[in-house]
């Protein structure tokens, strides 16, 4: 029991501590997320205003300040409360022979490492993008995913206005996807992670952005800014699941632009009744199930 207790105050604190000398930057500059995220969220906001999709929103559009706390909550102090339970997790796993190679697939320690870069990406990518059409299917995990998508002006900070209990429910997904690979992650994985955020943040700004040829691989504002419609086709529970690659969403028969005036309306029935504060919003999918 000490072994646990002991793992679970460590890495809680390795986390605090990686944190912490983040913000001061006294750690190599790869793998400061902290002031990785910013700079990207700066560069996209800037963005936004000098090339504006929907001329008429407001710079500090609605909830702005709201997606920018949920920002810094979900990627990091979030992430700091629950580390200690991931290592638990992890402990555990491994004492009844559990371990990350156990369900090994792929070995990309032999490949170039452009390649193993490239099969990470996709890989990770196509389990957040199952994972994504499990938050819309299910209504008990929709009612998680509901904070999302009660976005009613889009912008970049939106990327990571979520849930906290989608971090539990993707993290177990993920960290499959990982398991497959051999519980191996590339050396240059930062590059992926700090893609991942920029291509994110881009499809949820205020950017008519479809990078032309490239929109059969690559997702982007306009076909996101349709998953987030207010009316969706009839008889569909959610359409462009695409987290940074929109291919998954072309193969798989779930792509659905039909303009991109970009004017359509954001939310779902029933938003009206939804909360407006961060505590209410992530105390919302635990409450009794409302119409709507």
């Amino acid at each position: 029991m000490e072994k646990y207790l002991d793992a679970f105050v460590n890495s809680f604190m390795g986390s605090l501590d990686w944190t912490l000398k983040s913000i001061l930057f006294d750690v190599p500059w790869y793998t400061n997320y902290f002031w990785g995220l910013t700079v990207i969220s700066l560069i996209v906001w800037g963005l936004e205003m000098v090339f504006p999709w929907r001329k008429n929103q407001s710079i500090f559009r609605k909830d702005f300040w709201l997606d920018g706390f949920y920002m810094y909550f979900n990627f990091f102090l979030f992430a700091i409360a629950v580390s200690g339970f991931y290592k638990l997790l992890g402990l555990l796993f491994n004492d009844i022979g559990i371990s990350s190679s156990s369900l090994t697939l792929l070995d990309l320690t032999m490949l170039p490492a452009w390649a193993q870069l490239v099969i990470f990406f996709i890989i990770l990518d196509f389990v957040q993008w199952f994972t994504h059409i499990l938050l819309h299917k299910y209504e008990f995990l929709w009612r998680f995913h509901k904070v999302h998508h009660s976005v009613k002006e889009m912008g970049f900070a939106a990327h990571l206005r979520y849930h906290w209990m989608e971090n539990i429910l993707y993290k177990p997904l993920k960290t499959l996807g990982v398991m497959v690979l051999g519980g191996f992650e590339p050396e240059q994985a930062y590059i992926v992670h700090f893609v991942a955020i920029a291509i994110g943040h881009l499809n949820h700004a205020n950017i008519k952005l479809t990078w032309g040829p490239l929109k059969y691989i690559l997702n982007n504002p306009v076909m996101h800014l349709y998953h987030h419609a207010y009316v969706l086709p009839k008889g569909s529970y959610g359409i462009n699941f695409g987290i940074s690659l929109s291919l998954w969403d072309y193969i798989f028969k779930t792509n659905y632009v039909p303009e991109d005036s970009g004017t359509i309306e954001l939310g779902f029935p029933g938003d009206e009744n939804f909360p407006q504060d961060f505590v209410h919003q992530n105390l919302y999918g635990f409450g009794k199930s409302k119409k709507g």
